[in-house]
């Protein structure tokens, strides 16, 4: 089992330092949140919570994940550098692919992305983007960007994008052909959502499940599409945000689930990264670095060494 700490809450000053002793005691990742743009009121239905209300507020200070992860990548060596998730229906696919090309080369390869087709239509709307076709547009976005870090000469005439011939430089240090290249995994709990990860993702990040139950009916669609992909024998990362107990991560590591992203503040009950603890923005504006230091070294203690793989 990987494990993986979610920077939500903590002011990007003290990331990076946070990343070092994450680093240190056996963390694998690091995963930043992302949003453009927050309206000054949340009338959207998010779709990861019980009763609808987004984990989230107007208010909530976003930065541009790419910076706050250079700067994570300066002070690091190893810990690899992730978004949770990057809303990718937002951008032109070469501002992305050159945004993430650019982290894989500063960082020495250690870059996932993680993407999400996004919720907060009115997000899209604040930036002129469709808010209806975005799934459409993601999935052709992710075939896209593989070619742009793979490919000499790019030409594309798709849907929703079109341009080329052109140049695409450098190409990422994790390369495609022998290697893997940049992995692409895809957030979300919806079935398209689903289908879309085991379709075109190296890997599925859960979001809102309620318990590890609903985790293996979604893995099951995303097995589904895998199968139906011919894609069964691809590596596939499963990453997750469960309640950060040994007995849970055990339970969930049997699942097929590879990495736990959790929260190492303790939450209300007294435990470390319970569910919900590792939701995106749960612990914002009220985590000091103190709280989140202390926490990773709690939780390498109380999981991570116990599970033989920290």
């Amino acid at each position: 089992m990987k494990f993986g700490l979610p920077m939500y809450g903590l002011s990007p000053r003290h990331q990076p330092e946070a990343a070092r002793v994450a680093e240190e005691n056996g963390y694998e990742s690091v995963w930043v949140p992302e949003h453009l743009v927050l309206p000054a009121e949340l009338p959207s239905t998010y779709l990861y919570t019980a009763d609808g209300r987004p984990p989230i507020e107007p208010r909530t200070p976003m930065y541009d994940p790419w910076v706050v992860l250079a700067a994570i990548a300066a002070s690091t060596e190893r810990i690899r550098l992730a978004t949770n998730v990057y809303v990718l229906p937002l951008r032109h696919p070469v501002i992305t692919a050159r945004s993430v090309v650019t982290l894989d080369r500063v960082s020495g390869g250690r870059v996932t992305l993680g993407v999400g087709v996004g919720w907060l239509a009115e997000e899209f709307a604040a930036v002129g983007m469709s808010f209806r076709d975005r799934g459409d547009r993601t999935d052709e976005v992710i075939p896209l960007l593989r070619r742009l870090w793979s490919e000499e000469t790019v030409e594309h005439k798709g849907r929703h994008y079109a341009f080329g011939p052109v140049a695409f430089e450098p190409k990422p240090v994790q390369r495609y052909g022998a290697g893997r290249g940049i992995p692409i995994e895809v957030g979300g709990t919806s079935p398209p959502a689903l289908r879309r990860a085991g379709r075109l993702g190296d890997g599925w990040i859960e979001i809102g499940a309620r318990d590890l139950d609903d985790v293996a009916r979604m893995l099951a669609v995303v097995r589904a599409a895998r199968a139906e992909a011919g894609r069964e024998d691809e590596p596939f990362e499963v990453t997750c945000s469960v309640p950060a107990d040994l007995d849970t991560v055990r339970r969930a590591a049997e699942l097929g689930v590879t990495r736990v992203v959790a929260a190492p503040v303790r939450d209300h009950t007294g435990r470390s990264g319970g569910r919900g603890g590792s939701s995106p923005h749960k612990h914002a504006g009220r985590t000091t670095k103190e709280d989140v230091l202390d926490g990773i070294k709690r939780f390498a203690d109380e999981v991570i060494a116990r599970t033989g793989d920290g």
